[in-house]
């Protein structure tokens, strides 16, 4: 049986965390919850948008959790999948729209021939 690097987190860790931070952990808390409150936004596409991100930033408590939060706010597989997509586009895209970097260092280390 493989062991993840990624444990669960316990409840006592999350009050452990709180202890040596209250405020700030008081403040991340009432963040979040403004965040993800229906605005002009409803919290359903709050929760896709979040699974995105969730993979694009590699997170995988994230990912769990707002998948989770995705689907009991009405969120569909399919819906879920095709944002994951979308991460998936973007994260690939920002890497070909970089390549303008490598090009210009290509052309900058090359020699120039004089003709």
């Amino acid at each position: 049986m493989s062991e993840s690097m990624y444990h669960p987190t316990t409840p006592e860790q999350a009050q452990r965390r709180k202890e040596l931070a209250p405020g700030v952990h008081d403040a991340f808390q009432s963040f979040s919850k403004a965040v993800f409150a229906d605005g002009a936004l409803p919290e359903k596409t709050k929760q896709l948008i979040a699974v995105a991100v969730a993979h694009v930033t590699q997170c995988p408590y994230c990912i769990n959790g707002h998948t989770k939060l995705a689907i009991r706010k009405g969120n569909t597989p399919e819906e879920i999948m095709e944002a994951i997509w979308v991460a998936a586009e973007m994260r690939a895209g920002g890497a070909f729209a970089h390549s303008t970097l490598a090009l210009d260092a290509i052309e900058a280390a090359q020699p120039h021939v004089m003709t």
